[in-house]
């Protein structure tokens, strides 16, 4: 949403100015994108699984998901090369910021014993990683039309360099990190 961009040009580049004793308004963190991400192994047998994904992600992002196919035929796994086993949103712009509010402020407060998520989620360069176990925490989803419980990898993509300016902007931005 357009509050949480200007929240973040008022009062979060301002912070992270001041604390990180930035030279230049280009050094300031900036989210670049948020990848939204649900394997979709049981694909194999049931192509009709796509299609429910499909559906959920669409409510939850607001944008339709690209299929994502296997690169490689696994003998093990019963996998052909070309077969869908997953879907993919990246969000970008007006779509990510209003993906980030309802997220941090709807969605995540609605999971059972919630205490914040895991500030070591870090890869080492300024991206965050969380794991989500079921779609049902997004009021969009109905739950009387839902055929199983999915979960999704949600990755946020930061201009950060570090973790420690990462965990800042998030936390500047709303992100309820466990103590």
């Amino acid at each position: 949403m357009a509050r949480l961009k200007d929240y973040y040009k008022k009062d979060v580049a301002p912070a992270l100015m001041k604390k990180f004793e930035y030279k230049s308004v280009m050094e300031i963190p900036a989210l670049d994108k948020i990848v939204v991400n649900v394997g979709a192994g049981e694909a194999k047998e049931n192509a009709k699984v796509i299609d429910n994904i499909t559906g959920d992600l669409m409510k939850i992002t607001g944008q339709k998901p690209m299929v994502c196919k296997a690169r490689k035929s696994v003998a093990n796994f019963k996998l052909r090369e070309g077969m869908a086993i997953g879907l993919k949103v990246t969000l970008r712009g007006e779509k990510m910021y209003e993906f980030l509010d309802r997220l941090f402020n709807v969605a995540l407060p609605r999971v059972r014993d919630f205490r914040g998520i895991n500030p070591n989620s870090f890869d080492g360069r300024g991206n965050y990683n969380l794991g989500i176990k079921e779609q049902l925490i997004f009021p969009e989803i109905d739950y009387d039309k839902v055929d199983r419980v999915r979960g999704m990898d949600i990755c946020f993509v930061t201009t950060a360099n570090t973790d420690e300016e990462a965990r800042e902007f998030l936390t500047l931005m709303g992100a309820p990190f466990a103590s």
